[in-house]
C-alpha cells in the first residue's frame, strides 16, 4: 500500500461535502445564525474559517483572537491575516486579566518549582514529551530559561506535571468561555477546529479547546487539511510555518509537545493503523524500523484509550430520553 497515495484527496469536492454540512447543521440541526471560532495563527483554524465563510457568507462568521502572556506575536498577525481574506467580522479578547486572576501562572511556577526551586514566575518554559517510537512511556520534562545558567531541563514528577497541566489547561477553557459569550450574544454556533490527529489522539482539553458545537475537519488526516489549504488558498505563511502548540513562552513544536514524532510521519502510521497494515510495510515509507513502527502504534493506541475520557458526554445514572419535535 502507498500511504502517501492513499491520502490524497479531491480537494475542492472534499471542500463542498464540508460546506453543505457546515451549513445543515448550523442552521437545520443546531437552528444558529452563524458561527464563532477562535482562530490561532494555523492552517486547521485558517482552514475552517474560510469554510465557514463559504458556507455561511462572511457576514455570519465571526473569528476571535484570544492571545495570553505566552502567545506569540505573529500568531495575532497571521489570524488577522485570515479574517481579512475570508472577509469576517473579527475580535481581539485578551485572555491574560483573567487567566492572572484565577492563578493560572503563579500555579504554573508553583508546579515548576517542585522541580526546579529556583525558576521564578516569568522566565521563559515549556513542556517536552519523550519519543513515541521508543519502548519507554514517554516521560513528561520541564525545560526553563534560567537568565543566569541558560537552559536547564527537569523531569517531572506526577504530582508536578499534573498541577502544571491544570494550570494551563485555565487558558483553553477560558478561551472557550469567550466562545460561548459571543456565540450566545449573536444567536451563532461554536465551530471547533481539530483535525483527525489531535481528535483521534487526544490533543486538545476537555471542555477547553475540544468543546464545540461542531468539528468540520475531525475527519480528516493533517496532510489532508494541507491539500483544503492549498485548494482554499489559505496564505503561504500559514501554510508553511510549522503547527505549534503557542501554550508556553518557550517556541514549541506539537511534535515535542505531544506527539513524540513528526506529524508528516503520524499521519501515514495513524491510516496505517486504521487499515491494519502491518509495521513491515509501513517503515520503509516512514523512514523507521518495523520496530519503531511497532512501538508507534502502541502509543497510538495508548493515547486512543485516553482520549475516551476527553470525548465523553456527562455521564447519566437512568436514561433521559431526547424530547421529540
Amino acid at each position: 500500500m502507498d500511504l502517501v497515495r492513499a491520502l490524497e484527496i479531491d480537494a475542492a469536492r472534499v471542500a463542498a461535502e464540508i460546506e453543505a454540512a457546515i451549513t445543515r447543521q448550523v442552521r437545520v440541526v443546531l437552528h444558529r445564525r452563524g458561527a464563532v471560532l477562535g482562530v490561532s495563527g494555523g492552517v486547521d483554524s485558517a482552514v475552517v474559517c474560510l469554510l465557514c465563510a463559504r458556507a455561511l457568507g462572511p457576514e455570519r462568521v465571526l473569528a476571535l483572537f484570544t492571545p495570553d502572556r505566552d502567545s506569540a506575536a505573529e500568531s495575532l498577525e497571521l489570524g488577522r491575516l485570515v479574517a481579512e481574506q475570508a472577509g469576517v467580522g473579527s475580535l481581539v479578547e485578551p485572555v491574560e486579566p483573567v487567566l492572572v486572576a484565577a492563578g493560572c501562572y503563579r500555579r504554573q511556577a508553583e508546579a515548576i518549582r517542585m522541580v526546579v526551586p529556583e525558576y521564578r514566575e516569568g522566565w521563559p518554559m515549556k513542556l517536552v514529551i519523550g519519543e513515541a517510537v521508543t519502548d519507554r512511556v514517554g516521560v513528561p520534562v520541564v525545560v526553563v530559561g534560567d537568565p543566569e545558567r541558560g537552559e536547564r531541563r527537569a523531569r517531572l514528577t506526577p504530582e508536578a506535571f499534573r498541577l502544571l497541566v491544570a494550570a494551563t489547561n485555565m487558558k483553553q477553557r477560558q478561551r472557550k468561555a469567550i466562545e460561548y459569550f459571543h456565540a450566545d450574544r449573536l444567536g451563532f454556533a461554536v465551530v471547533g477546529t481539530p483535525n483527525r490527529l489531535e481528535y483521534d489522539q487526544g490533543f486538545f482539553v476537555k471542555n477547553g479547546d475540544g468543546a464545540a458545537d461542531l468539528k468540520p475537519i475531525a475527519h480528516l488526516y493533517k496532510s489532508q487539511v494541507y491539500m483544503l489549504a492549498r485548494e482554499l488558498g489559505v496564505p503561504d505563511a500559514i501554510v508553511r510555518r510549522p503547527p505549534t502548540t503557542d501554550t508556553y513562552s518557550m517556541p514549541q513544536t506539537q511534535e515535542e509537545f505531544y506527539f513524540g514524532i513528526s506529524l508528516e510521519k503520524l499521519d501515514l502510521c495513524l491510516y496505517a493503523r486504521d487499515h491494519d497494515v502491518e509495521p513491515e510495510v509501513v517503515a520503509p515509507q516512514v523512514a523507521l524500523s518495523a520496530h519503531e513502527v511497532r512501538s508507534l502504534y502502541r502509543d497510538i493506541d495508548s493515547k486512543r484509550r485516553a482520549a475516551r475520557y476527553l470525548r465523553l458526554p456527562p455521564l447519566l445514572a437512568g436514561e433521559v430520553p431526547e424530547p421529540v419535535d
